[in-house]
């Protein structure tokens, strides 16, 4: 299918980093026309900027990354390694709904889809403040989709994990045998997925097609989060 997003203006966040790019391609493919925002979004001055400036956003993709701070609650997570996914997941997030949301109410037609973590649905240890601060986007997504609701905004998140990403699997690690059997024991599919499937799932959620889901963080991990 074609088209699926023509006439549409997008608003994607760090379009440069992670799903970004993939996003970009997907739904430039479908016809939106895509603004493809890098700037650092860990104020609400930036954020409100950013929308500001992209006019009427029919789809906000709010595409934030944190480094994920290894380390155990009770040792070794300090002060600003808490803070920081907080500052760069969390409140963008909150700063960037906030500046879209007003215009999508009045216009009664909207979508904003956050690419998030399926970290904040089944624990991971040592990753306590990363997960936390996935887990307040979910929450918050939760909350703001029900409020967006009957004003028809769809406001959804997609909880993803084994992802294919150089960041996260390098091709020397993927070649590894362990790795593999890792892999096939972690994820019950027993492989990564793509980000072109991660991205078409955006997709489908930035379409018109998607009306009747709102407030949802939907696992895209392989059948991991559901273990």
């Amino acid at each position: 299918m074609a088209d699926r997003l023509k006439g549409k203006r997008v608003v994607v966040t760090q379009a440069a980093d992670f799903m970004g790019p993939v996003t970009v391609e997907v739904f430039q493919e479908e016809g939106a026309e895509v603004i493809a925002d890098t700037r650092s979004l860990v104020t609400a001055e930036a954020c409100r900027a950013l929308i500001k400036e992209s006019g009427s956003v029919d789809v906000l993709v709010a595409n934030l990354a944190s480094p994920n701070f290894s380390g155990t609650a009770v040792t070794d997570i300090a002060d600003d390694d808490w803070r920081t996914p907080f500052d760069q997941l969390v409140h963008p997030l909150h700063w960037l709904t906030q500046a879209a949301l007003p215009s999508m109410i009045e216009r009664r037609q909207g979508k904003i889809v956050a690419y998030g973590s399926a970290t904040a649905l089944r624990g991971l240890k040592t990753l306590c403040a990363y997960s936390a601060a996935r887990a307040a986007q979910v929450g918050y997504i939760q909350s703001v989709g029900v409020e967006a609701a009957p004003h028809n905004v769809q406001i959804n998140l997609i909880a993803q994990n084994y992802v294919e990403s150089a960041d996260y699997y390098p091709p020397k690690l993927m070649e590894k045998p362990s790795f593999v059997a890792s892999l096939k024991r972690q994820v019950p599919v027993g492989r990564l997925g793509t980000p072109r499937e991660d991205a078409m799932f955006a997709l489908f959620l930035a379409s018109d097609e998607c009306g009747f889901m709102t407030g949802q963080a939907f696992p895209f991990a392989g059948g991991w989060a559901q273990r």
